[in-house]
């Protein structure tokens, strides 16, 4: 077991890709579950705060630490099994298992079932089967299973295939004691709001799920709660702060035999939201229904304009005021034929023109789409680090917003009335098909910034007020816990507080992401909070 003072040499891991910055004492990089349990353990010992990390490529500062140690997960990068249960495979993973180490693993290999029990390796045999995937595809293939699962992320395709928490079917967690919860799903279970959680030493905890109820759309706000729920949904998206993962159990789908992607460019905002709801009422095998706004477009115009690096992207007509792009998954191509005619027709009928599609159907047209769409976030974080070099001060700012479908056109118009108002650079894209945009501001001075954070402040109230979620896959971390107090209220915010202490009584794990240290000590003892632990805001 390594533990190292986190000098100089280690900086990077004070930060993420929030580009939020933390500070802390010590860190490990642990290979193996038995050290994983004995720094938590030595940790505990002397209340020392835990941050775990794995490939930092969060957007809420959920692995950004407020003092204490870092646990870094990257060494962990490990299949550990490969099950079959009635025809439906599985994987077990260590928690640093990369995304794009797992597809490459996958990738062009056909699971063997006979040759499972000569371990992971023989199992994955070219045989006359299907191919398999797993289906949560962030935009960041460099995030880590357990970083997925720590903040129930989901990606474009949780149209269709929801987030991670659909495809988790196994969570084992260390406690900050060292005692081990090995959950599978369908084993455990609430009983109301009551949850008895056994552990592997033949104890158990007993905690009170809160009482509040989630929102009917996308989310990632919070611990999940619900009556009679199974326990591994508490563990899914508990944002690092009840214990640190050690092994996950993913679940992979059959590889659909045909998969194209289709861009449809649009003139104008509310013609996109038709097609929207058009194609949700119209398609049953749309895996993904996404939005680029002008603002968007126009950066990736600028970037082709000047950057060689982007060359590939395709010329955009000035027409061209945003993009819609679907993604059809189907078993026979005749299937898939059909649903692209159907598709031209829907765009027509809500006034776009079918000559102004970009549809791709080969592997190598489908790549290029898909670096179409990763440029927009990419060119955006260029320009604000660019920026950032005349003022320091400011970053990226961004919305991670859902609501119900009925309030699709009013968020639209919020978004877009207030930004305007404001006077504030933007750029939109995400997952229109789940009401669920990425807005970001640009701020271009600090001036930009200020006015910028209001803004979403006040979106994440009407944003509850239509019964929508604060963060809808990017997990609440530090940088949105002001909004998870506005969606539920501060005696639900203690009721989360309450569930943490009885996993995490010193409260060592995550400090800082969903509520604030101070949260978890009594008010009458607030002061017992080590002055060097208390938490400021992270610089960004």
């Amino acid at each position: 077991m390594n533990i190292y003072e986190l000098t100089q040499e280690y900086e990077i891991y004070l930060r993420d890709e929030s580009r939020s910055i933390g500070h802390a004492a010590s860190i490990s990089f642990p290979e193996n579950e038995a050290e994983m349990r004995e720094i938590i353990m030595q940790m505990n010992a002397g209340g020392t705060p835990v941050t775990i990390q794995g490939g930092r490529t969060g957007l809420a500062a959920g692995a950004v630490p407020y003092g204490g140690h870092v646990m870094n997960l990257s060494k962990m990068d490990q299949l550990l099994d490969v099950t079959a249960e009635d025809g439906r495979y599985s994987f077990t993973v260590r928690p640093g298992m990369v995304l794009a180490n797992l597809r490459k693993i996958i990738a062009g290999r056909k699971i063997d079932p006979e040759k499972m029990r000569s371990g992971p390796d023989a199992a994955l045999a070219f045989i006359n089967d299907r191919e398999y995937f797993f289906p949560t595809d962030p935009t960041e293939t460099s995030a880590t299973i357990g970083g997925i699962a720590a903040c129930n992320a989901s990606g474009a395709r949780s149209y269709k295939f929801g987030a991670a928490r659909n495809h988790i079917t196994r969570i084992r967690m260390i406690l900050a004691d060292g005692r081990i919860a090995d959950i599978r799903r369908g084993e455990v279970f609430a009983s109301g709001r009551r949850l008895v959680l056994p552990l592997t030493d033949g104890s158990s905890i007993s905690a009170e799920i809160p009482s509040y109820q989630m929102p009917a759309c996308k989310n990632a706000s919070g611990y999940y709660a619900r009556h009679d729920m199974d326990a591994v949904d508490l563990l899914i998206g508990s944002d690092g702060t009840l214990g640190a993962i050690s092994e996950i159990g993913i679940e992979l789908l059959p590889l659909p035999a045909y998969i194209w992607g289709v861009s449809c460019f649009l003139q104008d905002e509310d013609r996109a939201v038709r097609l929207t709801n058009a194609l949700r009422d119209g398609f049953r095998n749309l895996a993904a229904i996404e939005y680029f706004d002008k603002g968007a477009l126009d950066i990736l115009r600028e970037q082709k304009r000047k950057n060689t690096a982007f060359s590939a992207l395709p010329a955009l007509k000035k027409e061209y005021s945003c993009c819609i792009y679907a993604e059809i998954q189907e078993e026979d191509e005749s299937a898939a034929l059909q649903t692209l005619l159907q598709i031209g027709k829907c765009l027509t009928a809500c006034g776009g023109r079918e000559e102004d599609t970009w549809v791709a159907r080969s592997d190598t047209d489908r790549e290029t789409q898909q670096f179409f769409r990763h440029a927009v976030p990419e060119s955006v974080n260029m320009l604000i680090d660019e920026r950032k070099k005349t003022d320091p001060s400011i970053t990226k700012l961004a919305g991670d917003m859902a609501v119900p479908d009925e309030h699709l056109a009013e968020v639209m118009h919020m978004y877009r009335e207030t930004l305007a108002a404001a006077g504030l650079q933007s750029a939109v894209w995400g997952h229109m098909g789940n009401n669920h945009l990425h807005v970001n501001i640009l701020p271009r001075d600090s001036r930009d910034y200020s006015l910028g954070k209001q803004l979403i402040a006040g979106w994440a109230e009407k944003v509850t007020a239509m019964g929508g979620a604060v963060s809808a896959e990017h997990g609440v971390g530090k940088l949105k816990r002001d909004f998870l107090a506005i969606m539920y209220g501060s005696a639900r915010i203690e009721e989360m507080a309450a569930l943490k202490k009885a996993f995490d009584p010193k409260g060592i794990f995550g400090r800082g992401n969903l509520f604030a240290a101070e949260v978890m000590v009594p008010s009458a003892g607030r002061e017992a909070v080590p002055a060097g632990e208390r938490e400021t805001e992270a610089a960004e």
